[in-house]
């Protein structure tokens, strides 16, 4: 009796070490990870790269602009995603990433655009295997860029296995010349600690100077909040809201454009969202703008699939959204809006292009 009661007593004593182990481990890492945890200012300048063109933008002539979240690579076909309901956390490996980015590129390349939008573009990150895509989409497409973080974290803990660490953010490409860049911080509606691993979210914005006016292109690259409350998303669409006003009032021209991660106004009623659906988007209107304001999107093809499962290759068993278009001025002409359907092949999302002049 003596022994199983000295055995029993070392199993307990071992459980209790491993626990205290372990619980001192998760309050060394949440205070490490507080420690360094990125605390951008609110406005931030962002170093501008010039490309192979640096032309001056012009009054009455046609442009062409293309927003797409590029999923850091590690999104396409063969992916599901835990956030969205699925099993998944990091891509099969290098090949699959280096796959979907050579596919992007060359989606990208075939618009011929002046000016790229692109969302989830990551740096130096274990989740896309350290290849850097600013790199990759600025060399591949000879265009001038602009980069702002959205997510910058020494180690992310969740789930398992764990993401890692993770440098991402948003990347503007542009042809024209640009005469400022900024980064401007979002509200983060997360508290500590969940905060310290998460994403800061931003606007980047640059400034183009208008050949014989003293007026300005201002473009405003976004990545919106996916995984809030509604009171988050709304907090972040208000402060766009606010910089779109603030330039009405100077007369400037102003394009925003990216994912919102909120649904515009029909697509809901043209693409069903299911009940049971693991991911809900917010909900654009009319009221969330500005007067002298209004959404350019195309209602005929989704822009972004769920990744609660991988796909393949039936439309039907996918639950879909329109999320991903622009916000334009009513001194910016719009031609033409389009989602260009590949097929969700390369990343969960589709490029959005439109066609513009400035009048």
């Amino acid at each position: 009796m003596r022994t199983r009661r000295n055995v029993l007593g070392r199993v307990l004593g071992m459980l209790l070490l491993l626990v205290m182990v372990v619980l001192i481990g998760g309050i060394a890492l949440v205070g490490w990870l507080s420690l360094t945890e990125y605390k951008p200012a609110d406005v931030e300048a962002v170093a501008v790269t010039a490309g192979a063109r640096h032309q001056e933008t012009e009054i009455g002539k046609l442009y062409k602009i293309v927003t797409l979240n590029v999923g850091y690579g590690g999104l396409g076909y063969q992916q599901d995603f835990f956030m969205d309901g699925g099993k998944g956390v990091l891509p099969k490996d290098k090949a699959e990433v280096s796959a979907n980015l050579s596919g992007l590129l060359s989606a990208l390349s075939l618009q011929n655009a002046d000016i790229c939008l692109l969302q989830e573009v990551d740096l130096d990150s274990n989740r896309s295997y350290w290849i850097d895509q600013r790199e990759h989409f600025s060399r591949g497409l000879m265009m001038g860029s602009a980069f702002a973080y959205n997510y910058n974290c020494a180690f992310v803990p969740f789930p398992w296995p764990p993401i890692g660490k993770v440098e991402s953010g948003l990347l503007t490409l542009n042809n024209l010349a640009v005469s400022e860049a900024t980064r401007e911080s979002l509200p983060v509606p997360f508290s500590w600690p969940i905060r310290v691993a998460n994403l800061k979210r931003c606007l980047l914005v640059e400034r183009m100077p208008i050949a014989g006016s003293e007026k300005e292109l201002v473009l405003v690259n976004l990545h919106l909040e996916a995984y809030s409350s509604q009171e988050g998303r709304q907090a972040q669409m208000e402060q766009l809201t606010q910089l779109m006003r603030v330039e009405a009032a100077k007369g400037n021209y102003v394009i925003a454009g990216g994912d919102f991660n909120q649904a515009f106004p029909g697509t809901v009623e043209k693409y069903p969202i299911p009940a049971d659906a693991d991911w809900l988007p917010g909900q654009l209107v009319q009221s969330d703008l500005p007067e002298g304001y209004a959404f350019a999107y195309d209602l005929n093809v989704p822009t972004c699939r769920s990744l609660q499962t991988p796909y393949h290759g039936e439309r039907s068993e996918l639950v879909v959204y329109v999320i991903d278009g622009f916000i334009v001025s009513d001194n910016v002409k719009v031609k033409s809006v389009e989602t260009y359907d590949l097929n969700f092949r390369n990343s969960d999302h589709q490029p959005v292009v439109m066609e513009f002049t400035l009048q």
